[in-house]
């Protein structure tokens, strides 16, 4: 399921350009404690690696870059996209939002306006997606001095779709708990330019991702499960998360509507 969040604030809001932690923790806080701390602590396993298997989008609305404090300004109305396949997460998720009497970021109140549920886009074999944050995939590498060293990889290189691939195989196997048979990926850039590469730093850490518009092919099963988990790596850090725009819109239900007074 996907939801996208429409928030109002009584001024606007000052996030670092680096957000996306700010996020994973307002998500966090609002799920269900037990679900929070299995996903946070172990995650769904697929040999040493563990997938959280959720993602969202960037802050969408108005804003503007503030160059004396290095911040972004956010004027309301803001909205976020969060998508996930685990079974009662977007509920919690929802429930909780329209619980709280106001949702803090970065110490900043929001207020939840409204919650729209999309409906899955029909997926075909071969789809247009463009992303909604940045799609990253990397190999950790030994250098000559025997250090490790992070490689992210760019569009434009096979290894890119041939990892993105091998990333989707595993969580789809991780949720479903059976092999893949005879499923498969690839993915080709359409719209992307050196504008489309993004640095975002993570607590601390640089990640580079891509955003812009990409041909998805392959099994609809993967695609979707990528649609939902997000595509890629970090997901849950606010990485992967697309939408479909070669097939028919999607449709809306308005699941709850709430404005304060």
């Amino acid at each position: 399921m996907r939801i996208t969040a429409s928030f109002q604030a009584e001024e606007n809001i000052k996030l670092p350009p680096s957000y996306n932690h700010l996020v994973q923790s307002l998500i966090y806080r609002h799920i269900d404690e037990k679900l929070a701390n299995f996903l946070h602590k172990h995650g769904f396993l697929h040999g040493k690696r563990a997938f959280k298997l959720f993602t969202f989008s960037r802050i969408q609305g108005k804003v503007k870059y503030l160059l004396q404090d290095h911040s972004f300004e956010f004027t309301p109305p803001l909205s976020l996209i969060i998508s996930s396949p685990i079974d009662g997460f977007i509920e919690s998720l929802a429930e909780n939002f329209v619980k709280s009497e106001a949702i803090k970021i970065n110490a900043q109140k929001l207020y939840l306006e409204s919650i729209n549920v999309h409906f899955a886009p029909k997926i075909n074999s071969e789809n247009e997606i463009k992303m909604l944050s940045p799609v990253t995939i990397y190999s950790t590498l030994s250098t000559v001095n025997g250090k490790k060293k992070t490689y992210y990889y760019s569009p434009f290189e096979k290894e890119f779709s041939q990892l993105l691939e091998e990333n989707l195989k595993k969580k789809y196997e991780a949720l479903y708990h059976r092999e893949i048979n005879n499923l498969c990926f690839s993915i080709k850039p359409l719209r992307v330019n050196n504008s489309s590469e993004k640095i975002v730093s993570y607590k601390g850490t640089v990640i580079k991702g891509w955003v812009g518009v990409y041909k998805a092919k392959g099994s609809p099963e993967l695609i979707k499960l990528a649609y939902d988990a997000g595509l890629g790596a970090k997901n849950s850090q606010g990485f992967g998360c697309f939408k479909v725009i070669s097939s028919l819109e999607e449709k809306d239900m308005i699941l709850c509507h709430r404005v304060r007074l």
